[in-house]
């Protein structure tokens, strides 16, 4: 290593040790933790994680989607939760919900509409926040992406906004009827601003994972945050279940930039930033540009030390988002010109396998099975493309 380079480490190491004592520190100690330990056994399997359910075949975050990312073989099935007006968690991917919802079309909310900066982005729309849980729930879910998905608009106007308890009950139920264990997936969206605007998300969602016995050591449940902080306090406050740090390939956490800290999530992810994750997280959920990046052609490049620098500090590596579709494969896994055809999607994700992957975010859950098993049987090969 250089003399730039170890001064590089050194000063990073020095400033996200600040970032940890002054993100949160343990009332009864002045010592950070020395590591995570939330019951995470790195040799388990190798996990399919239903990405906002089933979201490839049904509209996002549904009980419908969530029920057949389960039947499809997904391990655990993910709810992104943001707050009603009454302090209920729901599952939506954001909180803005005129793209996932029939909140625009609906006249006896035109008031609504309104304008806020959210993580320093200015949007305007509909937001779940200013409504109760019994006035969300008169909306219907309808396809995020219909120019790419025409087919899960046929299910457009059918499905309700679930509450995270319906959604853990949904696993309760499916676990019990299909006989294994269906893992929650569940991420905080927003939570510095939940927190400025009086509906912390953290004390509801604890409360809510008591209620439903899955607040244990063993318990099927990760949690995960592009945040820091609210990942730091409950691993503080003794959260059991595992936690997990989502990064980007740019930008910085909206807790710290909230806060004037100078660190990014590239800080975030060199093995400096892996190494001070894992003293209160048990994984992480890179872009999946992180582990295989692509090369300026738009194909698929090598991979990174990224995995090799998270398993070294004990890290699970839980990579987003695998789909199906042309539009977001590596161009030489195109097939034809479609954005919205599929492309040869096994062997992206054969190729995140074999880079040493712990688990997928894919919107196709039974595309994750099939490569998770071809990958496992080292007799199977592809047939070349033609």
């Amino acid at each position: 290593m250089s003399r730039t380079s170890r001064l590089s480490a050194a000063v990073l190491t020095a400033l996200l040790a600040v970032l940890l004592s002054l993100v949160v520190a343990p009332a009864s100690s002045a010592t950070p933790p020395s590591g995570a330990d939330h019951g995470v056994d790195p040799a388990e399997d190798l996990l399919v994680i239903g990405h906002r359910g089933a979201s490839g075949y049904r509209p996002e975050h549904t009980l419908a989607s969530y029920e057949l990312a389960a039947r499809m073989g997904a391990d655990y099935i993910e709810c992104d939760a943001v707050s009603t007006a009454d302090a209920v968690l729901v599952c939506r991917h954001e909180n803005e919900i005129s793209g996932t919802t029939d909140v625009a079309d609906r006249p006896e909310f035109a008031d609504r509409q309104t304008t806020k900066t959210i993580d320093g982005v200015e949007l305007t729309g509909w937001f779940t926040e200013d409504f109760t849980l019994a006035e969300l729930q008169t909306l219907r879910a309808v396809e995020r992406l219909p120019e790419l998905r025409e087919e899960n608009t046929l299910y457009d106007g059918l499905f309700a906004v679930p509450t995270l308890d319906e959604f853990l009950q949904l696993r309760a139920d499916l676990s019990r009827e299909l006989r294994r264990e269906i893992g929650a997936y569940i991420e905080t969206k927003h939570p510095t601003y939940f927190d400025g605007i009086g509906l912390s998300l953290e004390e509801p969602l604890v409360a809510d994972l008591r209620e439903a016995d899955l607040d244990r050591r063993r318990s099927p449940v990760f949690l995960q945050s592009f945040e820091t902080t609210n990942l730091r306090e409950l691993d503080a406050a003794g959260v059991k279940v595992p936690l997990v740090q989502l990064l980007s390939a740019s930008g910085a956490p909206a807790d710290l930039v909230a806060a004037g800290l100078p660190y990014t999530y590239a800080d975030l992810s060199t093995a400096v930033g892996l190494a001070v994750i894992s003293r209160y997280a048990d994984g992480v959920g890179p872009e999946k540009s992180q582990v295989i990046p692509l090369a300026e052609d738009g194909t698929l490049g090598e991979p990174t030390s990224f995995v090799a620098d998270a398993h070294a500090v004990d890290l699970l590596v839980h990579p987003y988002t695998f789909r199906n579709e042309n539009e977001f494969l590596p161009a030489e896994l195109d097939e034809g010109t479609d954005p919205a055809a599929y492309g040869r999607a096994l062997e992206e994700q054969l190729a995140f396998w074999a880079a040493g992957v712990d688990g997928i975010f894919t919107d196709n859950p039974d595309t994750g099975v099939l490569t998770r098993d071809l990958f496992l049987d080292a007799d199977v090969e592809l047939a070349p493309a033609a």
